[in-house]
């Protein structure tokens, strides 16, 4: 199976739209599974799209978002296959109150008229931010995010003042000591910038992993590359009243070029707790 869908991919030159170091786990893992020569761009600005810090917003969602950098580098290059991914922080979907990074990865194959799309939901996430007025906050801050190994970022709010990539003591010191000299506040926060949040990098690494493994799975009827889970399917029953809960029962797998879809039910549990159950556990 796997064999069928990397002879789509092998050989072929891989454009990754990225200026933030994603290549440095994007690359090894497509290079090695699906056979594909991968090339970065050393001038494009995916900053355009958005940037974490603000300065331009991004106006659409994360996938539409991917679609675009993909797109636009595919149009200035000459390629025909691209991958981008993009990165979204805040509360978790289902337990509001923990923090989370979800990277999304998206790869087009114009030739094949292909797009294939994989998710990975992490609460493994250091971002975080805070308005500070000492030195001691400054540090105390820096010490619970992991610096100087994970980047921060420092700015005056509404000057246009913003200094990102800190990664050095003398460089977080000095500039926050310049930007004080016209502030009483300072905001600092986490860099999230892939090549400056090793935390962050993990993240799109097992969503690469995922999405290498879609990509090598055809389907049963096309063998077209990408056949995977389009649905999530709820109905898993209760332990204690056997009533359906709202928990994944089955999953719906669908292909990207054919109408074929299979449903298969979830492995990994037959019943689920009563404290998920909304007739036991209202």
């Amino acid at each position: 199976m796997k064999a069928t869908a990397k002879k789509w991919f092998e050989g072929r030159r891989l454009l990754i739209a990225t200026k933030h170091g994603k290549e440095r786990v994007i690359a090894p893992v497509l290079e090695q599974a699906l056979g594909v020569i991968c090339v970065v761009p050393n001038d494009y600005d995916t900053d355009q799209f958005g940037t974490f810090t603000g300065e331009i917003k991004r106006l659409v969602d994360p996938l539409e978002t991917a679609r675009k950098k993909c797109k636009a580098a595919m149009s200035k290059y000459g390629f025909d296959l691209a991958i981008a991914s993009e990165g979204s922080f805040g509360p978790h979907p289902t337990i509001g109150f923990l923090p989370c990074n979800e990277e999304l990865l998206l790869l087009i194959d114009q030739r094949n008229s292909l797009e294939i799309t994989e998710r990975e939901l992490s609460t493994e996430t250091n971002m975080d931010c805070a308005n500070i007025t000492t030195e001691d906050e400054l540090h105390a801050f820096t010490r619970s995010c992991g610096f100087p190994e994970h980047g921060v970022v420092l700015s005056i709010p509404g000057t246009g003042e913003i200094t990102k990539g800190i990664d050095t003591l003398q460089k977080l010191t000095r500039t926050f000591q310049r930007y004080k000299k016209t502030a009483d506040k300072v905001l600092i926060e986490t860099d999230m910038r892939a090549m400056h949040n090793p935390t962050r990098m993990k993240v799109i690494e097992k969503a690469v992993i995922k999405l290498s493994e879609r990509i090598l799975n055809h389907c049963p009827e096309c063998y077209s590359p990408g056949f995977g889970i389009s649905e999530a399917i709820p109905g898993l029953p209760c332990e204690m009243c056997n009533l359906p809960t709202k928990s994944t029962l089955a999953y719906r797998y669908s292909c990207l070029r054919c109408d074929h879809t299979l449903q298969l039910p979830k492995s990994d549990k037959k019943k689920e707790d009563a404290a998920f159950c909304d007739y036991c556990n209202p």
